[in-house]
């Protein structure tokens, strides 16, 4: 699931590592999330980005499933946007088209990371709510399934299922309804 929404997506720039908390919007689409979570299955277990929007956002489906804290997972932290962390995205594909930015996490190392991530916890820990954000899980679940993967909004759940013989697919389960303008 991809965190909740923040002043930044409003503004539409990129936050990257950067620390931006949740606005009250993020925390309501947190809670409807969790009711869409809650109808979709039993879950064991919520882990989240260490970034304070992806943990806070896991208190509040932890707290509304009736599951224990998040527990931080490092690698699924957002991609490191280098110079380009901060900036209003058109400024950023503007000056690194494809935001191919010198100094940042390369796009191939964001996927192979966030995939290895969510796999890991797949296969560990069976019935995980990952919470974490929109390039990293694009990335990711674009290098699982081996097809693209459109914008992820905030508080959008997606199911990763086995599908055998090490295959993957994914699903979009839902978002929550409150949304800024792209």
């Amino acid at each position: 699931m991809r965190h909740g929404e923040t002043d930044w997506n409003i503004g539409r720039r990129i936050q990257g590592r950067s620390e931006v908390p949740l606005n009250a919007r993020g925390r309501a689409q947190a809670r409807e999330s969790a009711e869409l979570l809650r109808a979709a299955g039993a879950w064991t277990r919520v882990v989240a980005s260490p970034l304070g929007r992806a943990a806070e956002t896991g208190r509040i489906i932890a707290a509304a499933i009736g599951l224990p804290e998040p527990a931080p997972v490092p690698d699924l932290i957002e991609r490191d946007f280098g110079a380009a962390e901060g900036l209003p995205v058109a400024e950023a594909e503007q000056r690194w088209p494809g935001l191919v930015i010198p100094d940042a996490e390369t796009s191939d190392a964001l996927a192979r990371r966030g995939a290895a991530a969510l796999t890991r916890l797949r296969e560990e820990a069976p019935g995980s709510i990952a919470i974490a954000h929109g390039a990293l899980m694009r990335a990711a679940l674009a290098e699982l399934s081996g097809a693209p993967v459109p914008r992820i909004l905030n508080g959008e759940v997606w199911l990763i299922l086995p599908v055998g013989g090490g295959a993957t697919a994914i699903r979009r389960l839902g978002a929550p309804a409150g949304q800024h303008a792209l």
